[in-house]
């Protein structure tokens, strides 16, 4: 019997969606699946372009249908829908990074064009998508990287309303076949935020060059320069503040989707992992005998499953988002920033079992272990992450407010907000729901209380010794702290869609058996800090717990892990 909590294309039926969504998500696994594994490996490494998976979408309209927002939309099934759009990040990452990277950067690229009041630029990409074309997103540049204050992509008035462009941006997914590029820029006689522009660019135009592809790899992330491109009014997008608040308002539509392709990079591996364990014989006895190995792949089941729940729930607080509810800006960070390291940690678990065979040509795992590292690294590093989160964790938790509970969100909706979300200020203003609720609605769950002590360690801690002044400048002493409050959030959205979906309690309480680990260790890195205070030592060594064994309860779970053997495996 499959595993329910995980993606099987064997058994695959997105039956909670409208049936074209159902449609296009089971004719892109077909695709994949009657490619073959062979195929599919010798793809990636040729590092060939994408050209027929590009004529797939095209043919099958998938980028169109699941890119397009309601509004521009020439079909009833067109619209912006962040949980299918979350469910076909999946599917790529279970089958290639490559493919979602060619769908991620499109995301990028559309962002500033549907903020955009540009009716004509807002048409050209319509019929762009129908035509099947990708899209790029031209922020980043070699000597600044994502630091827009300092582009220099300039802009010279032309005198009739447009302007011409000279510059060149670097890490530029798509940028070797892109109808339309968003570029960001500055003009060259206003000074200032209200000098910056986002305008369209086409990577056919003679004045676009293309530099080199900076990767080896299929992505095509490129360098290229525009000299005197032509910018005619109808191809600017936005100009001043509005032009700033459109890049990072599409950062924030687009980090979204890289935990969802973490998740789908670690299932597939996964099956082929314990696939592997489970059928090989050591010492005359199947490797999965052996109690350590039993361990960490225990461990990477459930954390697996704990980067999928927070995923999906994640999902409904972006899709009930609006002007007085900005709770995302907290959960985005979280699921670009902890989930994709997760991510890592699922990979690394199973690859110390699997050993050698990791490494090994034909596997998908192979990948997988290149792949899964950088995802942490799109989107804003760990770091950036970890350091916009810890804007939010005196008002999540300790001032709670209420908010009415949020459903959960598999409608066939619009998500229009996410192309509204307005100026990228206020954080610290954001407030929450009392995070408590999730926790106490599970308390006879013994893992689940025992993080509870934890977490309620950590408003102390917030409360009575959070750091000064001068430790607010130590970013490596606020990392840590950051950490053992990304835990508490992890846990809190895994306790919500526990409820909602009915999750096993056996694998919700070891789950919650590794967090309470995780935030032991990073209590006593906190303690290590060359900054912390006694207080704070003597608070760390406190909050130390050890998880609640059972082992009856873990060998519940391994039954579920050992019944992952042979449940999948890609065609030859």
């Amino acid at each position: 019997m499959a595993d329910e909590l995980l993606f099987n294309p064997r058994t695959y039926d997105p039956a909670h969606f409208d049936p074209e969504t159902r449609r296009l998500l089971r004719a892109t696994v077909d695709w994949f699946e009657s490619r073959g594994k062979r195929r599919l490996i010798d793809d990636y490494r040729s590092r060939v372009w994408l050209e027929d998976f590009l004529a797939f979408s095209a043919k099958e309209g998938l980028f169109a249908t699941f890119l397009t927002p309601a509004t521009d939309a020439a079909r009833p099934d067109q619209r912006w829908d962040t949980a299918r759009v979350a469910a076909l990040n999946e599917i790529f990452g279970f089958y290639g990074l490559d493919y979602w990277y060619a769908w991620q950067v499109t995301i990028l690229g559309l962002g500033p064009v549907w903020q955009s009041g540009n009716a004509a630029a807002r048409a050209r990409a319509a019929e762009l998508l129908s035509r099947g074309e990708v899209f790029a997103f031209g922020l980043s540049e070699k000597s600044h990287g994502a630091d827009i204050y300092s582009t220099d992509m300039l802009l010279e008035p032309d005198g009739h309303g447009g302007f011409r462009a000279t510059g060149s941006k670097y890490y530029i997914g798509n940028g070797n076949a892109a109808g339309l590029v968003s570029v960001f820029g500055r003009r060259t006689d206003v000074e200032g935020p209200d000098g910056y522009v986002f305008f369209a660019a086409d990577s056919r135009h003679p004045a676009y060059h293309l530099v080199k592809n900076v990767v080896d790899s299929s992505k095509y992330v490129s360098e290229f320069r525009l000299e005197d491109y032509p910018v005619a009014p109808e191809g600017v997008l936005h100009t001043g503040r509005a032009a700033f608040d459109a890049a990072l308002n599409t950062v924030n539509v687009g980090k979204f989707n890289l935990c969802t392709a973490s998740v789908g990079i670690c299932e597939h591996a996964m099956y082929e992992a314990v696939t592997h364990a489970h059928n090989r014989i050591l010492y005359g006895r199947p490797v999965t005998a052996f109690p350590h190995v039993r361990r960490e792949l225990t461990d990477a089941y459930v954390r697996l499953v704990g980067m999928k729940l927070f995923s999906d729930r994640a999902v409904d607080y972006f899709r009930s988002a609006g002007p007085d509810d900005r709770r995302y800006l907290l959960f985005n960070p979280m699921t670009k920033m902890k989930v994709t390291t997760e991510g890592e940690k699922v990979i690394d678990l199973m690859w110390d079992v699997i050993a050698a065979k990791g490494f090994e040509k034909d596997n998908y795992f192979a990948q997988a272990a290149v792949e899964i590292r950088g995802l942490p690294k799109l989107e804003g590093t760990v770091h950036v992450n970890l350091a916009l989160i810890l804007k939010f964790m005196r008002n999540h938790l300790l001032e709670p407010v209420d908010y009415p509970e949020v459903p959960a969100r598999l409608d066939a909706a619009d998500d229009a907000f996410l192309f509204r979300q307005g100026p990228a200020r206020g954080l610290g203003s954001i407030r929450f729901h009392d995070w408590r609720a999730a926790f106490d609605a599970y308390a006879a769950v013994p893992n689940v209380a025992r993080l509870r002590e934890q977490a309620d360690a950590l408003c102390t801690f917030v409360g009575t010794a959070a750091p000064d002044e001068e430790q607010s400048r130590d970013l490596d002493l606020l990392l840590a702290v950051g950490q053992l409050f990304a835990l508490v959030v992890h846990g809190q959205l895994i306790l919500e869609q526990a409820r909602l979906t009915g999750l096993d309690q056996d694998v919700l309480d070891e789950l919650f058996a590794v967090l309470v680990r995780d935030f032991s260790g990073y209590a006593v890195e906190l303690h290590g800090k060359d900054s912390a205070t006694e207080q704070q030592q003597a608070w760390a060594l406190g909050a130390v717990r050890r998880p609640v064994v059972d082992e009856a309860r873990s060998a519940r779970v391994w039954e579920r892990v050992e019944a992952l053997s042979g449940a999948y495996e890609m065609a030859p």
